[in-house]
């Protein structure tokens, strides 16, 4: 071999061996893939999903899915090239930047963390939205979560205070106090009536600007506490998913609620898979992940899908062959929608869909 060609031999490996390494180099991206759905009228493992005492239920019949978004990579655990670049080829696939999924300064416990209190908030909130459609009595008390550090409420109020009224007026949602708050003007004091170890007090505490400078508090008066709604419901509701996180899944866990405490079967018999978030008083919001949690869904047989109506765009450009949007703003509205579905009262016009574009 001349050392012409042994020149470009070793050339050639080197460059080989170069674009080997940079291909497994790890890139701080992560890709999102279809993932697990699971029957919120089924079970997990040897018990129900959504397990009911202290009132009648009745047989179920189809499905009632919600479903979910696996990701590869983050911090610690970063994908290669290679596979960032294959799942830019592949429909099914999303590769997102790092922080989309893992916010900078933010662990991936702490995240993990989130996502769990997330899941556990949003089983609250679906049970007390089916409560409220099924017109059952449902006792609402707000407690203060935590409270920021430096901000006014801080060493005012306390972890655990519930909170009975804002300057004299009674309140029974969380909404009633954060609206009360944002009304006043930065510097304003705020007196809370405040019930701790079993007995009412006032707490007066001034109202500063927001320190966020953007979103919806910009400019408004805050005092720096975070709460929360404790619910005492009718009846008895547990709802066992496994590792699964994040607010997602709200109504499906509401509507699989209401199928059970109701004699009709809402489904009528169909595959029927969804998303949405959703406040206890039933309105339904956006979620990530839409493109792969409806090939998640249809690929587990599902043929309507329940979607959150600020999704509809993405979902129409993406719908999987042999799925059936139906466009959601309310759990009151799905439900609707499932009537019409099942009854073929109303016609087509009865039915919301994701509009085409």
């Amino acid at each position: 071999m001349s050392r012409r060609a042994a020149a470009l031999v070793v050339a050639s490996l080197f460059i080989f061996l170069l674009g080997l390494a940079a291909a497994l180099m790890p890139v701080p991206y992560v890709a999102l893939r279809p993932g697990p759905t699971t029957d919120t009228l089924g079970r997990l493992g040897k018990a129900p999903l959504i397990q009911i005492t202290g009132a009648k239920t009745y047989p179920t019949e189809g499905h009632l899915n919600f479903v979910t978004v696996a990701y590869q990579g983050g911090p610690g655990n970063r994908i290669d090239l290679f596979t960032a670049l294959r799942g830019w080829l592949d429909p099914d696939v999303a590769v997102v930047p790092e922080e989309t999924i893992f916010p900078k300064n933010v662990s991936t416990k702490k995240v993990e963390q989130e996502n769990t209190q997330e899941m556990t908030n949003s089983q609250e909130s679906a049970t007390a939205a089916a409560m409220r459609e099924l017109h059952l009595p449902t006792t609402t008390t707000v407690l203060v979560d935590s409270v920021q550090k430096g901000l006014p409420a801080d060493g005012r109020l306390r972890s655990g205070d519930q909170i009975t009224a804002i300057d004299g007026k009674k309140i029974t949602a969380m909404s009633g106090i954060t609206a009360g708050v944002a009304a006043r003007k930065p510097g304003d004091t705020v007196t809370f009536t405040v019930r701790r170890d079993g007995k009412d007090t006032q707490v007066p505490v001034k109202t500063i600007v927001s320190p966020d400078k953007t979103g919806d508090k910009a400019g408004k008066a805050v005092v720096g506490v975070i709460l929360k709604e404790k619910y005492q419901f009718p009846v008895t509701v547990k709802i066992s998913v496994g590792d699964v996180g994040g607010p997602s899944a709200g109504l499906m866990f509401s509507l699989g609620i209401y199928d059970k405490l109701t004699p009709e079967n809402i489904t009528g018999g169909r595959f029927i898979a969804g998303t949405g978030t959703l406040t206890p008083e039933g309105e339904v919001g956006p979620i990530g992940g839409i493109q792969q949690k409806m090939v998640a869904a249809r690929n587990a047989g599902a043929t309507i899908f329940l979607t959150p109506t600020q999704n509809c765009a993405d979902a129409v450009a993406t719908k999987p062959k042999g799925l059936r949007l139906v466009r959601v703003d309310t759990m009151h509205g799905a439900l609707q929608a499932l009537t019409a579905l099942r009854t073929g009262q109303g016609g087509q016009g009865a039915i919301p869909s994701c509009p085409a574009k």
